[in-house]
C-alpha cells in the first residue's frame, strides 16, 4: 500500500475512533486496526499519535469550514439570512443520532492545557468561525458587528453542548434558528431578516 493510501485510511479510522470515543481513550493501536494497515504505516506517516491527531483535526476544520460556506452561499447577497442560514443547518445536522458534538470542543474538553499541540488546530478553527461571525455581521449593518458575533458564537457553542447533554434534536436545539433570528434583527434591525 503506497503512503497516500495508508494515509487516508489513517484519517479515515481516526476519524470514525477520535470523534466517537474520544483521543484519549483510543489507543494507536486501535486506529491501526480499523485502518487496516500495519503499525509502521502510522510512524512512516506521523511522528506521534499528537502528529495523527493534529492531522484529524486539521481533516475536520477543513469539513467545518466547507458546511459553514455552503450554508452561507445559500444566501450570498443577505448576509443577515446566511447568518440565520447558518444555524438552521447547524441544526439539522446536530440533530442527527449519530451527531457527537464539535469535535474542537471535544479535544478542548479532552487537553485543558492550551499549549498542548491538539489545542492549536481548535484555536484556529474557533477563530475563523469568530472572523467569519464578524465579516457577516458587519456586512448586515450589525450595530456593533462584534457584539453579535459573539452572540451568534455563543449560541453556536450552546447547541454544541445541548446536542450532548440535552440530546440530539432536543428543543433547546431546534430553537437556535429562531434565537438567532432575534439576535440579528435586535442588532441589523426588524427589516434586515425575512425568517
Amino acid at each position: 500500500m503506497d503512503g497516500a493510501t495508508a494515509q487516508e485510511q489513517l484519517l479515515d479510522a481516526a476519524e470514525n475512533l477520535f470523534y466517537r470515543g474520544g483521543i484519549r481513550a483510543i489507543s494507536v493501536d486501535a486506529v491501526v486496526e480499523r485502518a487496516g494497515v500495519n503499525k509502521m504505516s502510522v510512524y512512516r506517516q506521523f511522528s506521534s499519535k499528537d502528529d495523527l491527531v493534529v492531522a484529524y483535526l486539521t481533516r475536520m476544520d477543513a469539513r467545518v469550514r466547507e458546511r459553514i460556506e455552503r450554508s452561507i452561499a445559500k444566501h450570498p447577497d443577505d448576509p443577515a439570512k446566511a447568518l440565520v442560514q447558518s444555524f438552521t443547518d447547524l441544526v439539522e445536522r446536530a440533530s442527527n443520532p449519530d451527531y457527537r458534538g464539535c469535535p474542537f470542543v471535544n479535544v478542548a474538553c479532552e487537553f485543558g492545557d492550551r499549549e498542548h499541540p491538539a489545542r492549536v488546530p481548535v484555536a484556529r478553527n474557533k477563530e475563523y468561525l469568530m472572523a467569519r461571525l464578524l465579516e457577516l455581521s458587519t456586512a448586515a449593518g450589525a450595530a456593533d458587528p462584534q457584539h453579535l458575533a459573539d452572540s451568534l458564537a455563543l449560541l453556536i457553542e450552546g447547541v454544541y453542548t445541548a446536542s450532548q447533554t440535552f440530546g440530539p434534536g432536543c428543543g433547546p436545539v431546534r430553537t437556535a434558528p429562531a434565537t438567532a433570528e432575534l439576535l440579528v434583527r435586535s442588532a441589523c434591525g426588524e427589516g434586515k431578516v425575512q425568517a
